[in-house]
């Protein structure tokens, strides 16, 4: 929905969803995908599945093409982790992949209420997450890295500054 869109990515617990919030706040448009486009589906032929895993944890492809082929905004942040992400990556101006150090990673699963993904009692799930962590294989490779340790305020601030150094490189 934006003339400049951006994804922004990273682990189950780094911060996506308070980067949405935060830029929702401030005014910008922000789009929530673990919430408004995601569905469980076969990552590479996004036909649905049964249940949830983390694998078909997919965004609907179409509904991300019609977004960012909107210009009713300036700037669109995409913000939430989805195994299809290269379906629909090369639409985006930019990728920010949010990444915090394990300490920081399990301090913040474990106040997550027990059902939520990778929340308390949730062990498997919490060792998939601290294993992607280590790995980083789940996330996009060529993102701008922003320390999602720093205060929200402050990663929303760095987010902002980044996709606007983007703009003024484009022109």
């Amino acid at each position: 929905m934006g003339i400049r869109n951006y994804l922004i990515e990273g682990v189950s617990g780094t911060g996506k969803t308070s980067v949405c919030n935060e830029l929702k706040r401030r005014g910008y448009h922000a789009i929530n995908g673990d919430r408004e486009l995601v569905y469980q589906g076969d990552p590479e032929t996004g036909t649905p599945t049964e249940g949830f895993t983390h694998v078909h944890h997919i965004w609907h492809v179409d509904k991300v093409k019609d977004l960012v082929a909107n210009h009713d905004e300036e700037v669109t942040f995409f913000c939430g982790g989805s195994r299809n992400f290269s379906k629909f990556i090369d639409l985006f101006d930019g990728v920010f992949v949010l990444d915090v150090d394990l300490d920081t990673l399990n301090r913040r699963l474990d106040e997550r209420p027990e059902d939520e993904w990778g929340g308390k009692g949730r062990k498997t799930e919490r060792e998939l997450i601290v294993r992607l962590h280590k790995t980083k294989e789940d996330i996009p490779k060529n993102g701008m890295i922003i320390d999602a340790t720093a205060p929200i305020e402050e990663v929303v601030d760095e987010i902002v500054r980044q996709s606007e150094e983007n703009k003024h490189e484009r022109q």
